[in-house]
């Protein structure tokens, strides 16, 4: 069984394991691991444990970060402010129907991670051109949701206390309009939706999982939230340092089940639903 600590990137942020490379890792120390998008720096969380069948292929811990490793942070930080900036006037420019939401500068500077949002698929291959030439490195841009979008950018709630996702929450949790209803709250999505546009998170906090209710809002009307920051996004074009533009990744083809409820009406599928519990009650 693998050694692996649990390390951190973001405040808030997943922990991804990494396999440690023959010294000692505490809890609170800064380290240099091979992320996927190539060396970072992370806080370990969790201490030094084992692992039974990882899920997949664990990346290495490379070293404890050192002092020139954290001054080269602090430079990494000035290029992703001038590439954000650059990056605006030229989505500009361009006339792009995007959102740039921020940027990530690799330790090595190899690699510089534009997040994005929009509505529908972009062709911003010149755009990712022009960015490669500027700054003589890997150029990626990926494709973000509103939830990523919210945690990222940060703000205030209704409550007037700061956001969830950006204070504690390290994933989205799957929340539903019944959650609202079995509490008797206000059944009004302008009053439930928080800055993302959604359902606010919170509304999970006191809704009982164990109950019936619960197991039946799981198995049939969850609206899925979960966007997870890395996993779930999309990259969508890169370019590297020989100036070849990557095609736009088209989204996943639909299934036939998933066409057809896209297709079908709101009020059949909540017909459907209600006959489904009638069986389950004469069962």
């Amino acid at each position: 069984m693998p050694e692996v600590i649990g390390v951190r990137f973001k405040p808030c942020g997943k922990i991804y394991d990494f396999e440690v490379n023959g010294f000692d890792a505490h809890i609170g120390d800064l380290v240099v691991v091979e992320s996927e998008f190539g060396p970072s720096i992370g806080n370990v969380i969790i201490g030094l444990h084992t692992i039974e069948n990882p899920e997949r292929e664990l990346k290495k811990v490379i070293r404890k970060a050192t002092q020139e490793d954290l001054q080269q942070r602090e430079e990494n930080a000035n290029l992703k402010e001038e590439a954000r900036e650059f990056c605006l006037e030229r989505i500009m420019a361009r006339g792009l129907p995007m959102k740039l939401v921020g940027t990530e500068v690799t330790l090595d500077r190899k690699r510089i991670i534009f997040y994005f949002t929009a509505e529908k698929r972009i062709d911003f291959r010149e755009l990712v051109k022009d960015l490669a030439a500027k700054f003589k490195t890997r150029i990626e841009m990926r494709q973000i949701g509103v939830r990523d979008e919210a945690k990222m950018l940060g703000g205030l709630g209704v409550c007037g206390r700061e956001l969830c996702c950006t204070k504690f929450l390290t994933t989205f949790e799957p929340i539903s309009i019944k959650m609202a209803k079995r509490q008797e709250l206000a059944l009004n999505t302008g009053k439930l939706s928080g800055l993302c546009g959604r359902l606010m998170c919170c509304l999970g906090y006191e809704y009982e999982e164990s109950s019936p209710e619960a197991i039946e809002l799981r198995e049939e009307e969850t609206v899925a939230i979960e966007e997870e920051t890395e996993e779930l996004e999309m990259v969508v074009a890169s370019s590297d340092l020989s100036g070849e533009v990557s095609e736009p990744e088209p989204p996943p083809p639909s299934t036939p089940v998933e066409q057809e409820h896209k297709e079908m009406p709101k009020h059949f599928t909540g017909h459907r639903r209600r006959r489904r519990r009638r069986k389950r009650h004469r069962k």
